[in-house]
């Protein structure tokens, strides 16, 4: 990947084939959560990060906060993944966002990281993984690799878009 950098009023990077791929699959996977029917999927960990109770030690107010906000999250998540989606090249390639797309790709890196990162059992204290050359351990491995190029990703989008700030007052 070549890391986001702001040219102009947009911010660009290039994804690789390979990247584009895994962006799209990760964006199916989220999407999956999303559409999925409440009573199908409650409990789930990752939805509970990514659909966050109103209050922790009142169930009653916790479900009254959900009934209020879960359509609005769940369609603005939506939303945002639609025009993340959008703006991935078939096949890799340059990728060119405008300020809302920027935003939209932010909030929806943010999402995938939560996802994977409750999925892994991730930590403050979790390290990048190590290559291992026997293969063992290798697809959490390559999980955690994803959810660190993931970070790097959103890292670096994080950079350009500050990076057009750094001149306004």
């Amino acid at each position: 990947m070549k890391p986001f950098r702001r040219k102009g009023d947009q911010l660009v990077a290039r994804l690789v084939d390979a990247e584009a791929d895994i962006v799209n699959l990760l964006l199916d996977q989220l999407e999956q959560l999303l559409v999925a029917d409440a009573a199908d999927s409650g409990g789930d960990p990752v939805l509970a990060r990514l659909l966050p109770s109103g209050h922790a030690s009142d169930p009653q107010l916790a479900a009254e906060y959900r009934e209020l906000t879960e359509a609005g999250l769940r369609s603005g998540k939506a939303d945002d993944l639609a025009m993340v989606r959008a703006t991935v090249p078939p096949g890799g390639g340059e990728v060119r966002l405008d300020a809302e797309q920027a935003r939209a790709w932010l909030r929806t890196t943010n999402d995938l990281r939560l996802a994977m990162g409750t999925r892994l059992g991730i930590t403050a204290e979790t390290e990048p993984p190590e290559i291992d050359p026997s293969g063992e351990g290798a697809d959490d491995d390559s999980q955690l690799a994803v959810y660190y190029w993931l970070t790097a990703v959103q890292g670096s989008l994080i950079d350009a878009v500050a990076a057009g700030r750094g001149d306004r007052r």
